[in-house]
């Protein structure tokens, strides 16, 4: 960028370049660094190395670069300068606000000593000066501002890259400690292994809306709530659909794991499901697939949303393992084969724990027709709904039906990559 003094009006105070009031910027430095410790907040809290050195050098670059557009001098060589530096303090986690902060006090000194040196006859200098201050203003925090947003962005990317890395590595059951010192990332003494289930967005069947665009954004404030809550050491592999959460057992109690799963569902505007298995690095395979297995049978089973443990789900589990009893109660529901809104009634009805109230709202019929299909469906497999072991006996034949299904394609597994 250059500024000549041709397109720019002189500008002086007292008879003399503003630019002189800004000669001793090695002692002008001093005291604005001096000043921000003193009056700015955010900046007491950065570390002695830091004023001291990047901070007192930056400043003296900002002061040269004012009085080189004060001048109508080239600034390229200061503004790259400048770019260098704020790139540094993005990578070093400086908070942009506290950079902003402390160039915003450091204008305010500046003006304040060209005004000491004002008279009444420099007024109509005082505005042009004022104009020139704010086009270095603007030139200081929109540069700062694009290279550390650039700056951040690359670290992001790179922590995105590493903590995916790391996350296969644990699921595919590598090895992790040397891979965990090259990412950066500690590897937790045990996790919470959580299989997710994200459903679509209303809008995501909208025909006006495009469907790819509204996934994506439910996914990514998801995974902005999921930082918040847990921050950097969580770690996950999900896409739009659903995906496995690898949450360090240390970070919350096992109660607050169903908060979270409930404060995830309002970041993503959907009812989320999932299932948690405890486990130790070296068994988080075996844990996420055993997740995945109760998520799954989640889904057939017509489950309300939320988050399920094994003690939840163990009956179901066991009863789907292969042997002569499931063979056997696989036929308990075969009567209903020619009757499909019975079947309907019969899931619904013991998803909704056994509330004919709400089965009668969810399939927008009557409760007396509730009624009357439970006494058929009594009627024609010899299990009366109405009773403890018929109910028993029904519940645990849907299970089983469930299977004689196509397993559904786990579409968000623990090895699909981030959307």
């Amino acid at each position: 960028m250059t500024v000549t003094s041709s397109d720019r009006p002189d500008l002086t105070v007292s008879g003399q370049p503003v630019s002189s009031s800004l000669e001793d910027v090695w002692a002008l430095s001093q005291k604005m660094v001096g000043h921000f410790v003193e009056n700015v907040v955010p900046c007491r809290t950065l570390p002695g190395e830091a004023l001291n050195g990047d901070i007192t050098a930056i400043t003296r670059v900002c002061l040269e670069l004012a009085a080189s557009m004060f001048d109508g001098a080239d600034i390229p060589g200061k503004t790259q300068h400048l770019q260098k530096v704020a790139a540094g303090w993005a990578r070093e986690g400086i908070p942009i606000d506290t950079i902003h902060h402390a160039v915003h006090e450091g204008f305010k000194l500046g003006f304040d000593l060209i005004l000491d040196r004002a008279t009444a006859a420099d007024f109509d200098n005082i505005k042009n000066i004022s104009r020139r201050l704010l086009d270095i203003l603007d030139t200081i925090t929109s540069t700062v501002s694009h290279a550390y947003v650039r700056e951040l962005r690359a670290v992001v990317s790179e922590h995105h890259t590493a903590a995916h890395t790391l996350t296969s590595a644990l699921l595919g059951g590598h090895s992790t400690s040397t891979m965990a010192r090259e990412c950066g990332i500690e590897v937790a003494e045990s996790y919470s292994v959580l299989a997710v289930s994200i459903p679509p967005h209303q809008d995501e069947r909208n025909p006006r809306l495009d469907a790819k665009v509204v996934a994506r954004r439910k996914l990514r404030r998801m995974q902005a709530e999921l930082a918040t809550r847990c921050g950097e050491r969580v770690l996950s592999l999900l896409s739009v659909d659903g995906g496995t959460i690898l949450l360090p057992a240390e970070l919350l109690e096992n109660d607050a794991v169903d908060a979270l799963v409930e404060r995830l569902s309002r970041a993503a505007q959907v009812p989320i499901t999932a299932a948690v298995v405890p486990a130790t690095p070296a068994t988080v395979p075996a844990a996420a697939d055993q997740a995945h297995e109760l998520l799954d049978m989640v889904s057939r089973l017509h489950g309300v949303h939320g988050l399920y443990r094994f003690d939840d789900l163990a009956l179901e589990y066991q009863l789907t393992r292969p042997g002569p009893g499931l063979e056997h109660l696989h036929t308990l529901l075969d009567p209903l084969d020619d009757h499909p809104e019975l079947l309907e009634t019969l899931q619904r009805h013991i998803s909704n724990n056994l509330n004919r109230q709400r089965t009668g709202r969810a399939l927008h019929v009557h409760t007396n027709t509730v009624d009357y299909r439970l006494k058929r469906i009594g009627q024609l497999t010899g299990f009366d709904p109405s009773q403890a072991s018929g109910v028993w006996y029904l519940r645990s034949a849907l299970i089983a039906r469930s299977y004689k299904q196509p397993r559904l394609h786990r579409e968000a597994s623990q090895t699909s990559g981030s959307a």
